[in-house]
């Protein structure tokens, strides 16, 4: 099952919510700090419920643990940014893939862009949108790859 990484996530509702979709489809959850809040926060632990105890979550103090982590684990970084040209849509997703996302208001950071491989986009038709709501986007990509996958 791909798993979802919040690269230095800001805002305490949107990990929230993502953390709900990750309990609801036993997605794990990877915090890569530092984070714009404190895991405690009243506002994460709202929008996430109840539900807190099901999120198969693990943090890592920064990039490059997790990044270790995930080389020994195996499997492929797929960004998710405005600056790739390839829709989420046009992308054949594996069970060891890793979805990354960035944080509300930088987007993931260049280092990491760089060494993804691959950079998906949502497609959006209005310009003037820069992006979709983090939880939105995460949502929006894992079930297009639960869906190829037929999980």
């Amino acid at each position: 099952m791909p798993q979802i990484v919040l690269v230095e996530p800001e805002i305490p509702p949107n990990t929230g919510n993502v953390a709900r979709t990750c309990a609801a489809t036993s997605t794990p959850l990877h915090l890569v700090e530092p984070l714009g809040f404190e895991i405690s926060d009243r506002q994460l632990r709202r929008a996430g419920l109840d539900y807190w105890p099901h999120v198969p979550l693990t943090r890592h103090p920064d990039w490059d643990a997790f990044h270790d982590t995930q080389k020994q684990i195996g499997g492929r970084l797929v960004g998710l940014s405005r600056h790739a040209t390839l829709s989420y849509l046009d992308w054949e997703y594996s069970r060891d893939d890793w979805l990354l996302f960035g944080c509300e208001t930088r987007g993931l950071p260049e280092h990491v862009r760089d060494i993804c491989d691959v950079l998906l986009q949502i497609p959006m038709p209005c310009e003037a949108v820069r992006s979709l709501n983090l939880s939105v986007a995460a949502g929006v990509v894992l079930f297009e790859a639960r869906r190829q996958l037929q999980t």
